[in-house]
């Protein structure tokens, strides 16, 4: 199992409790997996640095998991037909 740090942004146009909603599924998906989620932060919603979608804000959430990278890759691709979800970006951390 790898140790990577995950970041995501949910759309802020939706009520609070779906924003809420989108980013527990989004770590569901990993437990699911059988992935470890060691911490889970919400940053708060921030103004983009460009519209993403028409949206000019969004809610900022990072991860740090211990995965597979079956879990990493089925994450990847249920983020990406989320529609709640503008971005998200995965990075692997190195070995120490």
């Amino acid at each position: 199992m790898r140790k990577y740090e995950i970041m995501f942004i949910v759309k802020a146009t939706q009520e609070s409790a779906d924003v809420k909603k989108t980013a527990e599924n989004a770590k569901t998906i990993l437990t699911k997996e059988k992935a470890t989620v060691a911490e889970f932060k919400e940053l708060g919603e921030k103004k983009l640095a460009y519209p993403i979608k028409k949206e000019i804000s969004g809610y900022y959430y990072v991860m740090q998991v211990e995965a597979n990278n079956d879990a990493i890759t089925e994450f990847d691709r249920k983020v990406r037909l989320d529609e709640n979800i503008l971005r998200h970006l995965i990075i692997r951390l190195d070995e120490e």
